[in-house]
């Protein structure tokens, strides 16, 4: 494996969305990732999530395959797991039983709740984790229900990218000489983390505990998306002097007293609604002619098709195949250590010789 963790090697047991992105991110930047998936499982080639792996298949509720688990385990930098607290001690593999056969094992735990407090054996989803976090009630428009942000917050930036970074600043400070830890990752203490700018903002009184009505929300008319006349949007974010400026020079109203009072709250409402109706007077594709390339911060919201097909995107390799499935390239790039290009998921117990190529143990 090519990529800046080249040389280390990751148990991953077989779960869904933060997990296994997570897992993903470690596979893309060079580590050596085993999936151990359960009996029965059923090979998902489209999901790029379990892109660059390997992959075998073991029996948790199996004496025997829970020994293969342990044995795989020594061999072991890293484990991440996805399931409720205390599913893994019960199984005989939590963190103890495995730290203590590899005491430089670095043990990921991906949860919503968290290992502890009063929701840790509570089922939930991103838009639970979310809405207790207090971010879900940021989302949205003034006067309108709270709107989830897919599920990008929770699972994704505040669990998986977490994780991610936790499992790499605790496999460094193991090559620093230090011992092996346990990692409790949680979706609510991440996406809770997310909006600590937020926090500051209204520390400062810079930010209202009503949606809709604040910076970055969709109150500043500078800062919001806008309808086309051919139906297409744009992306208006001109939040910097200069950049509005721009923006106003371009859109033809450098001139407009109306537009003069940037950071005025008050005049937000009325500026919106004037700009409502300058973005309906030409197409997408015209204001992209006028704006893209510019200070002015203004830019066509493209959809899926439309934004692998990008100049900028393609120019560089943003999005690729593999395996015949679009998908996003790995990220970020490096100078000396650049990634590997992503392999398609290999079917359940691809790599089950692995099992018989360790070292066997010494057992007490």
């Amino acid at each position: 494996m090519a990529g800046p963790l080249a040389g280390l090697r990751i148990v991953e047991f077989a779960g869904i969305g933060p997990g296994p992105f997570a897992a993903m991110m470690l596979a893309d930047h060079g580590a050596e990732v085993i999936r151990i998936e359960r009996p029965g499982a059923a090979a998902n080639p489209m999901d790029p999530l379990l892109r660059s792996r390997r992959s075998v298949v073991l029996d948790l509720k199996s004496h025997d395959d829970r020994e293969s688990v342990r044995d795989l385990c020594r061999s072991a930098d890293g484990v991440i797991e996805g399931f409720r607290p205390g599913v893994m001690e019960r199984l005989g593999l939590g963190p103890d039983v495995l730290r203590a056969d590899n005491p430089k094992l670095v043990y990921g735990r991906m949860t919503g709740w968290g290992q502890h407090g009063p929701l840790s054996a509570a089922a939930g989803h991103d838009i639970n984790y979310i809405a207790l976090s207090g971010v879900l009630a940021a989302c949205g428009r003034e006067g309108e229900k709270p709107t989830p942000p897919i599920n990008l917050a929770g699972d994704f930036g505040g669990g998986a990218m977490m994780l991610a970074f936790g499992m790499v600043a605790a496999l460094l400070h193991v090559r620093m000489g230090g011992q092996g830890q346990v990692i409790d990752c949680a979706m609510t203490d991440g996406s809770a983390l997310l909006m600590a700018m937020m926090w500051g903002f209204r520390a400062q009184g810079q930010w209202r505990d009503i949606r809709g009505v604040n910076l970055l929300d969709t109150g500043a008319p500078f800062y919001d998306t806008y309808e086309t006349a051919d139906g297409g949007h744009v992306a208006l974010g001109a939040i910097e002097p200069q950049f509005y400026a721009e923006f106003r020079a371009r859109a033809g109203i450098a001139d407009r007293k109306d537009f003069d009072s940037q950071d005025d709250p008050s005049r937000w409402p009325e500026q919106k609604a004037a700009l409502a109706e300058i973005f309906r007077t030409r197409t997408r594709a015209e204001w992209s002619a006028v704006m893209e390339g510019s200070d002015a911060c203004c830019l066509s919201v493209l959809g899926f098709a439309e934004a692998v097909q990008h100049p900028h995107n393609l120019a560089r390799d943003v999005f690729i195949d593999v395996g015949g499935v679009v998908q996003p390239a790995p990220a970020p790039r490096y100078s000396a250590t650049p990634c590997a290009r992503p392999t398609p998921p290999p079917p359940p117990g691809a790599d089950q010789s692995l099992l018989q190529a360790l070292p066997e143990p010494v057992r007490s």
